[in-house]
């Protein structure tokens, strides 16, 4: 939704995309997509994607790096703004903000401060298609996980959940949606519990898979 209200706005040309990728498990890190599937998201939003390896298990100082190192390169581009989907989080956004401004960008927020109730709902009626791929055990049980993000879903959340995750809560891969030439095409895999969250996996099918 971040990226749809840049494009709306007309004031930004969105150029790329960035994600975080864990070089072992292949990867992207915390929500657990396979790359191969995130790769065919960036494709399908015809854009391409900076993958930012790191090992598993990395430490701030190793994230860190890595994401100077990229901003860095964005900044010899010629690129002066980042793009992110945080709503409300003040912490994370002034780290954000001190993480590009070592780099000389500046971070755009186009979410910012918006009803995430509201948001989660415009979501689904949008047309956007997405499915939970991670889910926090502290907060959500097992059958969260897997599920797609649609009214059925929001309905079933507590109320100590935010609708959007911003809390960490859950995380979603986006298949389809404004702005995609095609829909992201997967198959349902295992769900495994790891270190506190419930990791769904999704699988590209047979022709694509890695």
């Amino acid at each position: 939704m971040a990226l749809q209200e840049i494009r709306r706005r007309g004031r930004y040309r969105v150029v790329a995309l960035l994600t975080t990728v864990t070089d072992a498990y292949d990867r992207v890190s915390m929500h657990g997509v396979r790359r191969s599937l995130a790769r065919t998201q960036a494709e399908s939003l015809g854009l391409p994607v900076t993958e930012v390896v790191v090992p598993p298990q990395s430490s701030n100082a190793i994230y860190e790096k890595a994401m100077g190192e990229a901003f860095s390169s964005f900044r010899a581009q010629g690129i002066r703004r980042v793009a992110f989907g945080d709503i409300f989080l003040e912490d994370l956004r002034a780290y954000r903000e001190r993480q590009l401004a070592a780099s000389g960008l500046r971070g755009l927020f186009p979410l910012w401060k918006r009803s995430t109730a509201s948001l989660a709902r415009a979501f689904v009626e949008r047309g956007f298609r997405a499915v939970t791929v991670c889910v926090d055990a502290r907060v959500l049980g097992e059958s969260f996980a897997g599920r797609p993000f649609d009214h059925a879903f929001l309905d079933a959340l507590p109320e100590s959940v935010d609708p959007c995750g911003e809390n960490g809560e859950f995380h979603t891969f986006v298949s389809d949606g404004p702005g995609f030439a095609y829909a992201v095409d997967f198959r349902h895999g295992q769900t495994v519990h790891r270190d506190g969250f419930f990791f769904h996996d999704l699988a590209p099918p047979p022709a694509q898979r890695e």
